[in-house]
Formats: C-alpha cells, sequence, structure tokens
C-alpha cells in the first residue's frame, strides 16, 4: 500500500500549485453565500491549512442514505411499523416490508422515466407507505418533497410550481385537496395511495399497483452524497415560503448528531410514536434515525386528538414520542382528568420541539412520570439545533435552577456551532444580553432553492441568521426570548413575549396565551395578552376596551368548545405576574379569547392577532 505523506519531499513550487488548485476547487463547489475570503469561514481555515499527513480511512465512502435503508432491511426487518388508517383501524406492517415496498418504488420510479434530482411530492399524513418514500425516492437518485396538506390550496399551489414537482403521491382520503389545485399545477404523474377498498379516483393511478409493477431488479445508481434527498418549505409566516434541499451528506450526519442519548436518544429497544408529521421540517429526522436503531415506529395517521393518541400510547407500549407543544397540552389535559385510564410504558420520554415549552407542562408531566425533552430547530437545520438537559455538573442546583434549564431551548446538537450578535458583535454568554441567534454547520442550509432574494439569512462570513432572540449563558445553554418580528420595545426597553406567555400558561386557570405588541402614543409599544382560560368558556369581556370591530372570539377550526367556569380578572393575572417581572413589562391589556390562531404547524400566528386587534385603543 502506498504511504500517503503529504507534501513535504516535494519542491515548494509543487507545493504551491497544489494549493492553488485545491483553493479553485473548494471555491468552485461553495455555495454563493460563502467566501473563502472571510476570515470567520470554516472554509477559508480549510483553505488555508498546510497539507500534512493524510489518514488511512474509506474517506470516499459515500453518505448517502442507501446504507440506513440496507441496515434496516437487513438486521431488523422483522420489527413492526404501525399506523392508524383515516377509518381508524390499525396496519401492522415490518421493516422489512418497508424496505421491499420502498425499493419497488424505487424501480418503478425509473421505469416511469424519473431522472436524477427530479422532485416527487408526498401530499400524505403519517403512516408506512408515506415513511416508504422518505426511502424509494431518494435511494433513485430523486427528491423526495413533502407537502403540508393543512395549507391552503393557493399556498401549495405556489409550492408545487416552485419547485418543480414531476410526481405526486397523494392519500385518497387528500384527493379533494389535491382537485382543488389540480388545474394550477403541471404534475406529470399522480398517485393515489388507497386507505381502504373504495373505488379509485377519476383519472389517477393506483400506488399500489405502480409498485406492484417492479421485477426486483432495482440496482442503486450512483448518488453523490452532496446530492440532494428531500426538501421542505419553510411556512411562510414572514413572506413566501422558501424551499430547503437537503443533501444525503446533511441527512447522514443529522442521524448520526441526533442519535446521542443526551440528544433523542433512540435505541433499537424503543417503540416510538412519530406525532410530529412526516411532511413537517423533515420530520426531524426520526425517520432516518429510526431506521439506523431499528426500533419500531407508530404512526398517528390523521388522528391527532389526545384520545386517539393515548390508545396508540397504551396499546403500542410507547417508550418514546415527538411532538409540539400544542399536542402534549392535550395529551396532558386528558391525563389529568382521566387519572389511571391509560396504562403507559414506565419511563416513557417525549421530545417537545416547533415552539417554546412552558415550564409548567414539564413541572406537570413529571408528576405523571413522563419525561419531557425540550428540543429548537428550524427547517434550514435539517431540523435539529439544540436540545436541554441538566449536565452532570450541575446536579447540585435546585429543582427550580433544573426546571429553568430544561424550559430552555439548551444547548447545541454536535456539529451545530452558535453564537449570538447584536449588529456585528457577538454578545457576551452571560444569560443576559440579547442578540439574533446565528448558526453554521455540517446540516444546515446555505441558501434557499430558486430563492436569491433572501440570500441576507446568511452573514458575509456564513453564518445562518435564524431570526430568533436569544440569550446564551456561560455553561452554553441557549435562551429564546422572541423572534425579532415578536419582541416588543417600549420605552426604549425590550419586552421578550416568550417569557410573559410561558409565565401566563404556568397560572393554574390558563391553557394558552399569546402577547403581541400594540402601538402606544406614549411608550412606542405595550404589550397585549390573548389568553385562552383552562376548562372555561372566553368571557366577553376584555380588561380595556377594544377598538370597533375587534372580536374578543378568535376562532379556530380545531378548538373545542370549552365547559363554561369562573375566570381569572385580568388584576388577578397582573398580581401572578408581578412575582416576575417588573411592573412596566406586564401587559396593559388582557383579553379573553376562545382559541388562539395557529399556523400550519402548530405554531402561534400572531400575525393573525396583530391583524386582529389593529385598531386597538388605549
Amino acid at each position: 500500500m502506498k504511504k500517503h505523506v503529504g507534501q513535504a519531499c516535494k519542491p515548494a513550487r509543487a507545493v504551491t500549485k497544489r494549493k492553488s488548485r485545491l483553493r479553485r476547487r473548494r471555491a468552485e463547489r461553495m455555495p454563493p453565500s460563502l467566501s473563502l475570503d472571510s476570515p470567520g469561514s470554516l472554509s477559508y481555515h480549510a483553505a488555508k491549512m498546510t497539507p500534512g499527513l493524510h489518514g488511512t480511512m474509506m474517506d470516499d465512502y459515500p453518505l448517502t442514505l442507501v446504507p440506513l435503508l440496507e441496515r434496516v432491511g437487513r438486521y431488523f426487518p422483522r420489527v413492526e411499523v404501525v399506523s392508524r388508517r383515516p377509518d381508524r383501524s390499525i396496519h401492522r406492517t415490518r421493516w422489512g416490508d418497508v424496505y421491499q415496498r420502498a425499493r419497488a418504488l424505487a424501480e418503478s420510479l425509473l421505469r416511469a422515466g424519473m431522472q436524477s434530482g427530479d422532485r416527487v411530492a408526498t401530499l400524505m399524513w403519517n403512516h408506512a407507505t408515506h415513511l416508504e418514500a422518505y426511502f424509494g425516492v431518494p435511494v433513485c437518485g430523486g427528491v423526495v418533497h413533502t407537502l403540508n396538506p393543512r395549507l391552503h390550496a393557493d399556498e401549495l399551489a405556489y409550492i408545487i410550481n416552485h419547485a418543480g414537482d414531476r410526481f405526486l403521491m397523494v392519500d385518497d382520503v387528500l384527493w379533494p385537496l389535491y382537485q382543488s389545485l389540480r388545474s394550477r399545477i403541471n404534475i406529470e404523474h399522480v398517485l393515489v395511495v388507497q386507505n381502504d377498498d373504495g373505488p379509485l379516483p377519476a383519472g389517477a393511478l393506483s400506488h399500489a399497483q405502480f409498485i406492484a409493477s417492479a421485477r426486483g431488479q432495482f440496482a442503486y445508481p450512483p448518488i453523490d452524497e452532496r446530492q440532494a434527498a428531500a426538501m421542505c418549505y419553510t411556512s411562510g409566516t414572514t413572506g413566501k415560503p422558501k424551499g430547503v434541499l437537503y443533501s444525503h451528506r446533511a441527512e447522514v450526519l443529522h442521524t448520526f448528531g441526533i442519535a446521542p442519548a443526551d440528544c433523542f436518544g433512540l435505541s433499537q429497544r424503543d417503540s416510538m410514536f412519530c406525532i410530529v408529521p412526516l411532511f413537517h421540517a423533515n420530520c426531524w429526522g426520526l425517520p432516518y434515525l429510526a431506521a439506523m436503531v431499528g426500533c419500531k415506529m407508530v404512526f398517528p395517521g390523521p388522528h391527532y386528538d389526545a384520545e386517539s393518541l393515548l390508545e396508540l400510547f397504551q396499546s403500542e407500549q410507547i417508550t418514546y414520542a415527538a411532538g409540539v407543544p400544542t399536542i402534549w397540552l392535550g395529551v396532558l389535559d386528558a391525563l389529568e382528568k382521566n387519572p389511571g385510564r391509560w396504562k403507559l410504558a414506565s419511563g416513557l420520554r417525549m421530545t417537545c420541539g416547533g415552539a417554546a415549552a412552558p415550564e409548567s407542562m414539564l413541572r406537570r408531566f413529571d408528576k405523571l412520570g413522563i419525561r419531557v425533552i425540550h428540543s429548537w430547530g428550524m427547517t434550514e437545520m435539517t431540523p435539529a439545533g439544540t436540545t436541554s438537559y441538566v449536565k452532570s455538573t450541575l446536579a447540585h442546583v435546585s429543582e427550580d435552577e433544573k426546571y429553568a434549564l430544561r424550559a430552555k431551548q439548551g444547548l447545541p446538537f454536535p456539529f451545530v456551532d452558535v453564537r449570538a450578535q447584536a449588529g456585528e458583535s457577538d454578545v457576551p454568554w452571560d444569560g443576559v444580553s440579547m442578540g439574533e441567534l446565528q448558526v453554521r454547520g455540517p446540516w444546515i442550509a446555505a441558501g434557499y432553492y430558486d430563492f436569491p432574494e433572501a440570500a441576507d439569512r446568511w452573514t458575509g462570513d456564513g453564518w445562518f441568521r435564524t431570526g430568533d432572540v436569544v440569550t446564551i449563558d456561560s455553561e452554553g445553554y441557549v435562551k429564546i426570548t422572541d423572534r425579532t418580528k415578536d419582541l416588543i420595545k417600549s420605552g426604549g426597553e425590550w419586552i421578550s413575549s416568550l417569557d410573559m406567555e410561558a409565565a401566563l400558561m404556568a397560572h393554574p386557570a390558563v391553557q394558552e396565551a399569546a402577547v403581541i405588541a400594540i402601538p402606544h402614543p406614549k411608550w412606542g409599544e405595550r404589550p397585549l395578552a390573548c389568553v385562552v382560560l383552562r376548562n372555561s368558556q372566553a368571557a366577553d369581556a376584555t380588561s380595556t376596551p377594544a377598538a370597533a370591530g375587534a372580536s374578543n372570539s378568535l376562532q379556530h377550526p380545531s378548538s373545542t368548545p370549552p365547559v363554561p367556569a369562573p375566570a381569572p380578572t385580568a388584576e388577578e393575572l397582573r398580581a401572578f405576574l408581578a412575582a416576575k417581572f417588573a411592573a412596566w413589562q406586564i401587559p396593559d391589556a388582557f383579553v379573553f379569547v376562545e382559541s388562539i390562531p395557529r399556523t400550519s404547524v402548530g405554531k402561534f400566528k400572531k400575525s393573525a392577532l396583530r391583524e386582529k386587534f389593529a385598531g386597538w385603543k388605549w
């Protein structure tokens, strides 16, 4: 075997030429938003490195999703994958079947003329067939593009057209949604996934028949690890939705990054409940992590109500689950109202992401013996960014301090670099100074797909600007205080709406709370709190009169009419907040509402509240 000993024995001119070629090749591969001339960039330092002793590893082994699919098919074929169908029946299959069907899908797509890089869209709920697309599409060179069925048809049409989707896999129960936008899109092949034995919609091609045409002769095509494997669009809360293309390399490294025990920490013995939608933010990388460790997967289908979820928690003896705070608050209320009704697995742990997890929720779940792990990420980050746990070196702090740590967004996942900046300067890690959170790493986007006008989301030295305002303490724990657009500036001082919301939701009578900025003639802005009461009908009253046309009842499609009960007054809520906040930080007004509007992925839609109360008069 030839030994690589660097360039020490070569003439200086040859070394200089090799360095120049290396630098030029790296520059050609680099996204436009990054620059070799930026001293703060990793690429700058890589290009400046003096060639040294080469390793003897198989560094050319491609980091693609192919080995993950092969691993689960070879070593864990008998492990179950369980799905609840739209008719509420339970469908059971195994990873070995998922493996075979994913390969059949890959072969059939190629036979149908799919080219490398073609986008294959999915308009489906969480179930095994959707899981098969997560693997079958990228391992044959395609890009799986998950669509959110909760979006308006206009938004879906824009996303499909912008992405240039050629194929579409759609659930039969979502066929009417597809029908509502089909005249505005140009999909060449539409495959319908039938969840029952009903007739196939007119003009549709059966997904089952499509993959049945495979001859079992599929061979993986050559795939570069930097080739796109998956695609997701941001939720579009600020401007048009923007597409993110995840490379095979990013997906694989992300899978390794979320695997450690203090991160998602799945093991082969887990029964994992994938409540986070497969169409949301790369499903947090959970399908690929589950395949790598070979654990059981359970999907809720379209049924996200607490009782349906808890039935599966019990029947499948779930040991790990992942979902957003909205889901966990509903599950928590059901458990507290029905003690002993559901027999859950001991040691159950649940990851909570997508929005801030209130400290009060962590405490309530702890009383039930259920551990909630707070995590944060973004679509642009594949999406994992941070997760919160108490370090061993902080085991001596008080219980209240431990809860405060767990309620933070936490410590970065391995290989995620973080910094907070105010202007062009880093803010100190003192837990007080606020700045915009910026991140970089091997699974963080370097740009959006075909959206050059958003180039300002990246700094000159290659960091992604998240738009979150944070503090970072001396231990490295990140705490999001607000989105840049949601911060309230009153009299020149900043007020964190997220801190105020978390404090309000700790009140025993408050189910949810959203705090928004309202223009004020003297202070610039003042906070207005929109409060949903627990087990009570929203009162037809506010602590301050609203402007004409500003209704106090904000409807949400999934809201359930609460049972009337006495409501706390605004003064009671002010007194409750006074223990944690200065008087000038406390909202000047409280509006009791039936529900808080949400985005398609379950986050508070504060833009709707600001619009609703735009005419507010102090």
